[in-house]
């Protein structure tokens, strides 16, 4: 494969995103705050869950705010700590302990059928086979496994991709990939189903912080590690005149009265199960029982 044609499903750099997330382990306590919240929002899940789950795979741990978030929840006995990024699992096993792995979510290194669950936060939006990330994390499950994930959406950052991209514009004549292509609602629960998954669900909530400097956002993005991965960016696409310019445009359009601007994050979740016999079917088509002229006249009808 020509560097100048890449294949189509390699859209990131992944060998990038491991070297900044790497990077980012350093400054881990002062860039976490995000991952922190959305840990917390998706192990809630599991108090809904009439369930126990032994073995459970962490995946993309960071620095372990998951393992923290969970407190005993889905009785969860054994964790195994996953990541990327080798420091980012050195850390999580330093504040946690127990087991670590350094892998790609692309080549899960885990046999078939061995985990009960496999959470994983803010991790598989960098990843570039997610359809084949899906289908290795169920067959990694027994049967009746769970699978439970948030990733970023397509709404996230709408302000600054546009900023951005007006910048880009004005002062270079021209747009590059500034920004990591992102999956929305309907495209993930299509990719469960394909991936041989039963019972999915999706949903998409909005996390919104405010900065007092679009330039404060910059920063926040590195230290997360998030920082723009395409593997066809242009080379020195982080010129500070445009940089500075989107940034004026960014306060100009969304700064509130406060002078304070709004940085919005989609976070999707999926629930989904490995396949059972025991599991819930649907009714086929025309198996209803119900007469139609009773749910018609009942005390609830307008007439």
């Amino acid at each position: 494969m020509s560097d100048s044609a890449p294949d189509s499903m390699t859209v990131f750099d992944r060998r990038l995103v491991r070297q900044r997330r790497e990077r980012a382990a350093a400054g881990w306590d002062g860039f976490d705050f995000l991952i922190r919240e959305t840990a917390d929002r998706l192990v809630e899940r599991l108090d809904d869950i009439a369930r126990t789950f032994p073995v459970a795979l962490d995946l993309g741990c960071h620095g372990g705010e998951v393992a923290s978030a969970l407190d005993g929840r889905g009785g969860i006995e054994t964790l195994i700590q996953a990541d990327l990024a080798p420091a980012m699992v050195r850390r999580a096993a330093a504040t946690h302990g127990g087991p670590v792995l350094a892998c790609d979510e692309e080549a899960l290194p885990v046999a078939p059928g061995s985990l009960d669950a496999i959470l994983s936060n803010l991790s598989l939006h960098w990843v570039n086979d997610l359809p084949g990330a899906l289908v290795q994390a169920r067959q990694a499950l027994r049967p009746d496994g769970l699978f439970l994930a948030s990733l970023l959406g397509g709404a996230t950052l709408s302000e600054l991709r546009t900023c951005l991209a007006d910048a880009e514009i004005e002062i270079t004549g021209g747009l590059s990939p500034r920004t990591s292509p992102l999956a929305d609602v309907r495209d993930v629960g299509n990719l469960l189903s394909r991936a041989g998954f039963a019972l999915p669900t999706v949903d998409a909530d909005l996390i919104t912080v405010r900065y007092e400097s679009p330039l404060r956002l910059f920063q926040d993005l590195r230290g997360m590690g998030e920082s723009n991965a395409v593997l066809m960016r242009r080379k020195g696409l982080g010129r500070r005149d445009v940089l500075m310019r989107a940034a004026e445009l960014y306060l100009d359009r969304h700064a509130s009265a406060d002078g304070r601007a709004p940085a919005t994050f989609e976070v999707i979740t999926l629930t989904a199960w490995a396949p059972d016999p025991s599991q819930p079917k649907p009714l086929p088509p025309g198996s209803g029982r119900a007469n139609l002229s009773d749910a018609l006249t009942g005390p609830d009808t307008l007439h």
